[in-house]
């Protein structure tokens, strides 16, 4: 292998000589300086794989030599040295483009896994991004922002509308980074129960307390050299949010129960569907945490400010759904493509993906209609209406009359969010199907006539509900 060169910038003697000391031993080549000056002369007198300066020099200070190694040598990895503490520093790095920080006393264990990941990053290449579809202006700049913050072991907080893909443009920022063979655990903050939350983020050991019958890894250590993608950030309660804050601050967690803390390389991405900002001002947010985990916010656009990705994107999603339930792929009327481009879509690309799915079961031949799209009306009312519809039954199986339906589908019952509404349908589509399942004793070819679908429908739904 190539040797490794780092430049370490530092005024103080003693940190340079045990800096030099710690990455010899790592078999890197080492060069100093001791001041911003000379900093700048050896760059430009020397290739480097790894930089890390101290914050605080003699004629500027390290976040000005960051902006210039970010200017001049966009593909040279820097890292900073922070007062201990200081974590408003160690952010403002991140913020000026450092890809990680370390605090004094440097505990040099960190700082080895630091210039390990710091030596693994991939030569930057904009044209070669993730693949996510898209081709609007919005989606180029979203590829470009995540391939170049893929370098960064800074917090990224990636908001939009619930279904715009926040998961999936987390997993890219992982896979970009310099660990893509790590784990990326991905974790929906609102649905862990209070009392099992601490257990779940940080483990604990065998008999902490009633039940703990071994000892558990918690989900930092499930993530360590890796990603945790904290999903719905802004549903943990206010005592998790100060426990969550000491992990990340210190890259150390304590199982309950244990007597040491665990240090852990892990990176930290978050999402949520809610205005984070909104929450800090009305206290069930710590201002604390949200600049911890917002030291850069990216911006996932809803499908509304893409429409030109429609008919990419429908494409892409009936061919794969096609391919998983092993049905033809149809074709898309101009019609319904045109309806398609004129919808709100307020469940962004995850309704678009139900909607085709519906569609595939529904349509007859070969050719997606507006029909089959079921979305002529944006109201909740009519899409519980038409699904229940659908699905009836005739008197042998308890058909639900209209009085049923209206009271099924008045607005008061109906679920607040889009999520829920998701679940609350797919409640009415299960329950409606196993009825007509039992009235047949399990006879799918009888249960989908009952239904009113065909049996390829029925397979599907069968599959898509859990039901098989």
């Amino acid at each position: 292998m190539a040797a490794k060169y780092a430049l370490i910038i530092d005024d103080e003697p003693d940190i340079r000589e045990l800096l030099e000391i710690t990455l010899g031993r790592m078999n890197i080549e080492t060069r100093s300086a001791e001041d911003v000056k000379s900093a700048k002369a050896m760059l430009e007198a020397h290739d480097f794989d790894f930089c890390l300066t101290d914050m605080r020099l003699p004629d500027g200070n390290g976040i000005e030599l960051v902006r210039h190694i970010q200017s001049e040598y966009p593909q040279l990895p820097v890292a900073m040295i922070t007062a201990h503490g200081n974590m408003e520093s160690a952010v403002d790095a991140l913020k000026a483009g450092a890809f990680d920080f370390v605090s004094k006393p440097v505990n040099l264990e960190q700082l080895r896994t630091l210039v390990d990941t710091a030596l693994n990053f991939k030569p930057l290449d904009i044209t070669d991004g993730p693949s996510l579809l898209g081709e609007t202006i919005g989606m180029e700049q979203l590829l470009i922002q995540i391939n170049k913050l893929a370098r960064s072991q800074a917090p990224i907080y990636i908001s939009g509308e619930s279904g715009s893909g926040k998961e999936l443009v987390a997993n890219l920022i992982h896979e970009q980074g310099p660990h893509p063979d790590g784990p990326f655990i991905p974790v929906n903050c609102g649905a862990i129960p209070t009392e099992l939350m601490e257990s779940e983020f940080f483990g604990h050991t065998k008999g902490s307390f009633t039940g703990a019958v071994s000892d558990k890894e918690g989900l930092f250590q499930a993530a360590n050299g890796g990603t945790l993608f904290l999903d719905e950030v802004a549903d943990l309660p206010l005592p998790m949010q100060v426990k969550l804050l000491r992990g990340i601050q210190e890259k150390a967690i304590r199982p309950i129960g244990g007597q040491q803390e665990i240090p852990v390389d892990v990176r930290i991405l978050s999402a949520t569907h809610k205005n984070l900002s909104n929450e800090v001002d009305a206290g069930s947010f710590r201002q604390d945490l949200y600049y911890r985990i917002n030291v850069i916010e990216l911006k996932v656009p809803s499908l509304r400010e893409r429409r030109e990705d429609i008919p990419l994107l429908v494409e892409d999603l009936l061919t794969r759904i096609a391919d998983e339930y092993q049905v033809p792929k149809p074709k898309v009327s101009p019609e319904a493509m045109t309806s398609l481009l004129g919808y709100q879509f307020p469940g962004n690309v995850r309704e678009l993906q139900n909607i085709l799915e519906r569609a595939i079961t529904l349509c007859e031949g070969d050719t997606i209609t507006v029909d089959d799209l079921n979305i002529t009306s944006e109201t909740a009312t009519v899409v519980v209406q038409e699904i229940a519809k659908t699905e009836r039954f005739d008197d042998a199986t308890e058909e639900i009359s209209e009085t049923e339906l209206s009271e099924t589908s008045t607005a008061q019952n109906l679920p607040e969010d889009a999520e829920s509404l998701e679940s609350y349908l797919e409640d009415v589509e299960k329950s409606a199907i196993v009825r007509a399942l039992e009235s047949t004793r399990w006879n799918k070819t009888a249960a989908a006539k009952k239904l009113g679908i065909t049996f390829r429908a029925l397979r599907y739904k069968l599959k898509k509900l859990g039901l098989e």
